[in-house]
């Protein structure tokens, strides 16, 4: 049986890929959603848990075994070699895990793994092609701030200016949609759907 054509699917933060990706997921489309992964393993992969804790600090996690996300978000987000840090940790043992994963969805022409860093990490180099949501930053800002209204503006800054650049994005993805309130997004999605089983049938 052949393997899947693997595609990464990512966007700045506030971009919309998740709304994205329920399209896809209608479609029948297998997605492994990154983000979610290295969440569960920053829980529950032993090996992850104690190298967090020896660059950071117990007060890494709680009494509970819960991750400190407010610990941790203040000391990677004020420092980029910080966050650089915990990206060398959570990324690879993420990479091994989607790589089970992807062994398990052999039936499908393609799958997607849904990653905010997917350009940032250069994970995308191991990837097929790639699908980029892009959104104006004023509207991904609006969007942010009514979806988790814990955070404040600066905040929300502060995570865009370490993601790359739209320009970039631009430049690396296969695939672009637009999500800026004012296009629809089912048809992109279906032309693209459409491309994808083109290519991979060849």
């Amino acid at each position: 049986m052949t393997k899947p054509r693997s595609i990464g699917i990512t966007g700045g933060i506030g971009s919309g890929k998740s709304t994205v990706c329920r399209i896809f997921e209608s479609l029948g489309v297998p997605i492994y959603y990154a983000d979610d992964r290295g969440k569960y393993l920053l829980k529950n992969d032993k090996g992850l848990v104690e190298s967090v804790k020896s660059i950071f600090g117990e007060e890494s996690y709680l009494a509970d075994g819960e991750l400190n996300r407010s610990y941790l978000a203040k000391v990677v987000f004020s420092q980029s070699s910080e966050l650089a840090k915990l990206n060398a940790l959570v990324h690879p043992a993420v990479a091994k895990d989607f790589e089970q994963w992807f062994n398990e969805h052999s039936g499908h022409s393609y799958v997607l793994k849904e990653a905010a860093l997917l350009f940032e990490t250069e994970s995308y180099k191991s990837l097929d092609e790639t699908i980029c949501v892009f959104a104006p930053k004023k509207v991904r800002l609006e969007r942010v701030l009514l979806r988790d209204i814990q955070r404040t503006v600066q905040q929300v800054e502060q995570i865009m200016d370490q993601q790359t650049s739209d320009r970039l994005r631009r430049e690396l993805t296969t695939y672009s949609i637009q999500n800026d309130s004012e296009s629809l997004l089912i048809p992109q999605v279906m032309k693209i759907h459409k491309e994808i089983l083109r290519s991979a049938s060849n």
